[in-house]
């Protein structure tokens, strides 16, 4: 017994090892500024109570799974999610970054765009509407991630409550007017993602791609690389209110912003605007991704990562799948010949 644990042990230690420095050597290979978020599976969204068996589950899956009471009716039930890997904008888009988008292509200047308090260059831009936010990223080569993208990237492969962590914690993020401007892109470093994202709480709301439906998680049966519902719902159409921005189809938002209350910075935390909006709560940005598929080395990396994430919950069936999905993509790399050498020890 005690020679099994230590097996397990030392194998463990040696995946977690191995997969720290695989991170590195794969963060290097990332576009500038930008992180990587590997592929694989992730617990979208958040249950208000306790629903599957959590007997049934293994430790690592119980100490994913959270409840929250304060959760909104829109953040469950929580299911599981399969990304492939992407990059992601390290920062929010800045000022200085946006500023370079206007002078190449002629595009209107955003809201805020002359307030003192907003306009400095280190500072997100934060006066835009979801069709510049995608014009902007389409412009960089890139584009808006998804929903589903931007969750994974901020909780993390321990599927964290804050981007930080799990408790919430005023000096890792700009939230609840705590100052009343934003703060710079490359600011709260302490308050990263585990994937080095930073401000993903906080600071402005950032845009994704997906239209919003209150009800989505509830009916969707969408698991792989999901991109949301096709259409938007409309909203607060009592015939009686004639603010466009507060009726018909929304796009969702995430993340907080520098004036929104704690309850709005969480990872799971949906909310939605008008697309043609550029101003809701003084602090509309975004940040793009990019796809990695077209990599087959990437993707082999992808699949590498995930052999050690199941080494690491024992599940040797499981890490066998993915290395012999990794060798399929690149034969002969010792690293994951090597992997796949002791998860056949484990399995006989």
């Amino acid at each position: 017994m005690k020679t099994k644990q230590f097996i397990k042990t030392t194998l463990g230690a040696l995946a977690v090892t191995t997969m720290i420095g695989a991170s590195a050597t794969w963060a290097g290979e990332s576009p500038e500024d930008m992180v990587l978020v590997p592929g694989g599976s992730f617990l979208m969204g958040v249950d208000k109570e306790v629903k599957p068996k959590t007997e049934k589950m293994s430790r690592q899956q119980q100490l994913k799974y959270r409840v929250s009471r304060e959760a909104f009716h829109d953040e469950g039930p929580a299911r599981h999610v399969l990304l492939d890997a992407f990059h992601l904008d390290k920062y929010e888009v800045s000022n200085k970054q946006y500023g370079e988008f206007i002078k190449a292509t002629g595009h209107p200047a955003p809201a805020y765009w002359d307030d003192h308090r907003r306009n400095k260059p280190e500072q997100p831009v934060s006066g835009v509407n979801w069709h510049d936010a995608t014009a902007y990223c389409g412009w960089a080569n890139k584009r808006l991630p998804t929903e589903a993208e931007w969750e994974k990237a901020a909780r993390g492969p321990e599927g964290y409550k804050y981007p930080w962590g799990n408790d919430l914690d005023s000096s890792k993020a700009n939230f609840g007017r705590k100052q009343e401007y934003t703060a710079n892109v490359g600011s709260f470093p302490e308050g990263k993602s585990p994937y080095g994202a930073y401000n993903m709480a906080g600071n402005v709301f950032e845009w994704v791609q997906d239209w919003y439906d209150p009800n989505y998680y509830k009916t969707t049966k969408e698991m792989v690389n999901p991109t949301g519902p096709r259409e938007g719902v409309f909203l607060s159409a009592t015939g009686t209110y004639v603010d466009r921005y507060a009726t018909g189809e929304k796009r969702v938002i995430r993340g907080g912003s520098w004036y929104a209350p704690a309850e709005s910075v969480t990872n799971t935390h949906r909310f939605w605007n008008d697309p043609m909006n550029n101003s809701y709560g003084v602090g509309l940005g975004f940040r793009c991704a990019r796809s990695v598929e077209d990599d087959p080395s990437l993707q082999a990396r992808t699949h590498y990562m995930d052999a050690l994430i199941n080494m690491g919950a024992e599940k040797y069936s499981e890490a066998m799948k993915s290395i012999s999905k990794a060798l399929s993509m690149d034969t002969v790399n010792p690293e994951y010949l090597k992997v796949k050498e002791m998860i056949q020890k484990q399995i006989r």
